[in-house]
């Protein structure tokens, strides 16, 4: 069997007893509706999961607690990059013409026919 290597300092352990706790809680009401049919508690507690797991997903709850896989807050604009500047930024190069320079030996205009 092949080693899989997880960081288990990474994992976000709250995001994942809150999706343990809609399982259990989805499995329970699952079992209770479907008066002991396996098959139709399996179905009843998928779909209570997911029900529950779009609302905490994707409902703007506005509650401190986690609510996406990463585990470090998402910020506007990623750390250790320069701020941008409000304007365009003016080159330093004082040339102002972008043409490629005319070699007078290449570039040569042939002579006007008479």
């Amino acid at each position: 069997m092949p080693d899989i290597p997880i960081d288990w300092a990474n994992v976000n352990w709250i995001y994942v007893a809150v999706l343990a706790v809609f399982v259990f809680v989805a499995a329970f009401i699952g079992d209770a509706l479907s008066f002991q049919h396996r098959g139709m508690a399996a179905l009843l507690s998928a779909l209570l999961f997911a029900a529950m797991f779009v609302f905490w997903s994707y409902y703007p709850h506005h509650l401190p607690l986690p609510t996406a896989l990463t585990s470090e807050p998402q910020t506007a604009e990623p750390a250790g990059l320069p701020q941008q500047p409000a304007g365009p930024v003016r080159p330093r190069n004082p040339v102002t013409d972008i043409t490629p320079p005319r070699n007078p030996v290449t570039d040569v205009t042939p002579p006007k026919a008479q």
